[in-house]
């Protein structure tokens, strides 16, 4: 299997890049985003690989990072996710805001990727929402928090009435829960309403 491929780009296409290692052209497809921030013909670039065989073929996917190798085989776990779709959502989203979203449950985030519903949508969200934490830096805190509000734990009131009041004033509900986990970490947990909004708005202002 090949894991890694150094060499120099010889030409791009919609989907892929054609890398020659030593006088070989590796055709390998690439996600939208990694395609963009590839050197141009002539240049030297590192590709992570992960390699797909088949009876009839050999499919070659390069990423620039290992991260974002390991979200593409994280993602194909999810029913309904194939390499297509795999690749349209890190077209879309970068890995940590991939993993931000799964950990914060926001489904309309990752429904912005071409093709993807909100049924696959809420498998990824459901079936990789422990993962998530452990691929980015995602404050465990907010993910525990998003998780009360999404499932409608009985989070304390004050923080209920916070998110709810930050989300009345226009701000998305995983933004908000951002916030307010932020405006907790600081206020502490006997913290009342008022103060959490007050924190909650000074963090969303940064």
């Amino acid at each position: 299997m090949i894991g890694k491929l150094k060499g120099v780009v010889d030409s791009h296409g919609e989907d892929f890049v054609i890398l020659d290692v030593h006088g070989v052209g590796y055709l390998v497809h690439c996600s939208a985003r990694t395609l963009q921030a590839l050197p141009a013909a002539g240049e030297a670039v590192d590709l992570a690989i992960e390699t797909h065989v088949r009876e009839d073929q050999i499919r070659l996917f390069g990423f620039l990072s290992n991260v974002e190798r390991e979200w593409f085989r994280l993602l194909q776990t999810v029913q309904g996710v194939g390499t297509k779709v795999a690749l349209a959502i890190l077209s879309t989203l970068k890995p940590a805001d991939l993993a931000a979203a799964i950990a914060t449950r926001d489904r309309a985030t990752i429904t912005r990727t071409p093709g993807v519903g909100p049924k696959v949508a809420e498998r990824i969200v459901t079936e990789l929402k422990d993962k998530a934490p452990a691929l980015a830096a995602v404050d465990p805190a907010l993910a525990r928090l998003a998780g009360a509000l999404d499932e409608q734990r009985r989070a304390p009131q004050p923080v209920l009435d916070a998110v709810s009041a930050l989300v009345n004033l226009g701000y998305g509900q995983p933004r908000a829960a951002a916030a307010i986990a932020a405006a907790l970490r600081e206020a502490g947990e006997g913290a009342d309403t008022a103060r959490l909004i007050r924190l909650g708005l000074k963090e969303l202002a940064k």
